[in-house]
């Protein structure tokens, strides 16, 4: 027998956020970053390698490589940035164009969240307690309200902030799992939308590189639906196994079934993974756990087990490949939702901890970047700018008044909504989740603005493809046996050069390049001649030499 709802909420609480304000929240948190960089060096820049190449015609569609390294197994984001490149790139930067799509997958991304929360909370499980003589928050306003909440939710996650401006796969599964969670949100309505969205994001899914979540969460959905006291959710059943034998089929087909497990975890992992879950969750894995204890009777209504069953399968895959962000951030949609419904039985003490300790770090972040952009600009003070010159020699600073102007705008607003905050009780359930949310927009603005020039030059490989570019001429072939695919990637997207990893060179490369871990020398191989010896800039754990083929 489930227990009564504990939320007991009045019409005041289910005050309207302004939609001026959460779509400024949005593109303050979409656009920065979006244009006038580089892709960053690991997963952002060997991703867009892959797209690259393939708009190139470099690669086999059905089986990209950089280098001659085994095929990557996400086909569709690839495909996917490959066409933006294809249709976009005769009008834009290349880089631009590839990120755009995934740009607007991250929108797609909150969009359905924010629906999927509304629906949730319009079941009569998760409405608020009705009072003796009325003035309980009405039902639409409720579900908006912690739809507004769940928004600002995912918003204000920490872990979603670098990885979820990056154009990689792991961008398009946060899609698709916010899409069948949708759908399973909006299922009891009986849409078609629903059930076809549900036989569209299982194998595209698993197309995306994660077939094995795509089968988990298909297998939970299964388990809870036919259990559903709404008929429209018991006949979805049916399309949810179609959806996973596609999944399953799709998989196979592509030969995406690759396990990255930890077969030996140590107590460092375990301690590891605790660290990412406390700073990679924050600050929505608190307020899901407070969820759980306070709707602990309604554990198998559809406004928790839904968002549950994505949190425990994404957590469980990040713990059993040791610690994976990446893994980490497909649970983040079901912790947004989960954390939207802990609002209604938020504890004032709570909140204003919430709040105060987001005036305090974001407030300090943006103090701190304020100071190292006079130091970069005015030289005042001057050891923040040393600092950097010792930390990447070579940095050249510039100055964008476009970017001052929006770093100071964005400035202003954040001071404007601490005094908004902190001025008097507000009684809008989402008012806990404004500072966190706006506060990690503004670190993300500020960084993409003020910043831009210095991480740019210390993120990207453009720098060390230049240092090549001097003594090697553009479209020669370079064999780099066991340099990663991010630098690959670098060298054929920033040098244009052919590039040959294996072992045993294919091609008939005249230049050859080697990296170590240390700057001792090695001795040179039979038949090449020492060119150059490089590194980058930023990096002192990356030694290069390059060498040409003897006479």
């Amino acid at each position: 027998m489930n227990l009564p709802t504990p939320a007991v909420v009045p019409q005041r609480a289910v005050e309207r956020l302004p939609r001026i304000a959460l779509l400024l929240f949005c593109a303050a948190y979409l656009l920065p970053g979006l244009f006038g960089r580089d892709p960053w060096r690991n997963a952002d820049l060997t991703a867009y390698g892959y797209m690259w190449g393939l708009a190139q015609g470099r690669m086999d569609w059905w089986a990209p490589s950089l280098g001659g390294l085994p095929p990557e197994t996400a086909l569709l984001p690839h495909w996917l940035g490959a066409w933006s490149v294809q249709w976009l790139g005769p009008w834009m930067d290349p880089a631009l164009a590839a990120r755009l799509p995934f740009t607007l997958l991250l929108a797609l991304t909150l969009g359905l969240i924010w629906y999927a929360t509304y629906h949730l909370a319009r079941t009569d499980a998760a409405q608020p307690l009705p009072f003796a003589f009325g003035g309980e928050a009405d039902p639409v306003g409720y579900a908006r309200t912690l739809a507004d909440g769940a928004l600002l939710a995912t918003l204000a996650t920490l872990g979603l902030l670098q990885l979820g401006h990056e154009t990689t796969p792991e961008l398009m599964q946060l899609s698709l799992v916010a899409l069948f969670t949708w759908a399973l949100a909006a299922g009891p309505s009986g849409a078609w939308t629903a059930r076809l969205a549900v036989v569209v994001a299982l194998p595209a899914l698993a197309l995306s590189g994660a077939p094995s979540m795509s089968l988990c969460i298909g297998l939970i959905a299964v388990l809870i639906s036919p259990h559903s006291r709404y008929p429209a959710m018991r006949r979805m059943v049916p399309w949810l196994v179609a959806g996973i034998v596609l999944g399953l089929a799709a998989a196979t087909a592509t030969h995406a079934w690759h396990w990255r497990l930890d077969d030996h975890p140590s107590a460092s992992t375990w301690a590891g993974f605790a660290r990412l879950l406390l700073w990679f969750t924050w600050p929505t894995l608190p307020l899901s756990v407070w969820t759980l204890w306070r709707w602990r009777g309604h554990w198998t209504q559809r406004h928790i087990s839904i968002p549950l069953g994505s949190v425990l399968v994404g957590t469980a895959a990040s713990a059993a490949m040791g610690g994976s962000d990446r893994a980490l951030l497909l649970a983040v949609p079901g912790l947004a939702i989960l954390a939207a419904f802990s609002l209604p039985t938020l504890q004032r003490g709570a909140s204003a901890a919430i709040d105060w300790f987001s005036v305090f770090f974001f407030s300090l972040t943006a103090l701190v970047v304020w100071i190292i952009y006079s130091s970069i600009q005015l030289n005042l003070p001057p050891k923040p700018l040393q600092h950097l010159q010792r930390l990447a020699p070579g940095f050249e600073p510039s100055f964008s008044a476009a970017h001052l102007v929006f770093a100071a705008a964005g400035t202003l607003a954040w001071l404007w909504l601490v005094r908004w905050r902190t001025s008097r009780h507000r009684h809008p359930l989402w008012k806990s989740l404004v500072l966190p949310a706006s506060g990690v927009a503004l670190t993300w603005l500020l960084t993409m603005t003020l910043l831009l020039p210095v991480v740019d030059y210390a993120r990207s490989t453009r720098p060390l493809v230049q240092s090549i570019a001097r003594f090697v001429p553009a479209g020669e072939c370079i064999w780099a046996p066991g340099l990663s695919a991010t630098h690959l990637a670098g060298l054929e997207v920033f040098g244009g050069y052919g590039v040959d990893a294996a072992p045993k060179p294919a091609l008939n490369c005249h230049y050859l390049l080697v990296m170590t871990r240390s700057p001792s020398l090695s001795a040179t191989p039979a038949g090449w001649t020492e060119m150059a010896r490089l590194r980058r800039p930023v990096d002192g754990h990356e030694y290069f030499t390059l060498y040409r083929a003897a006479p």
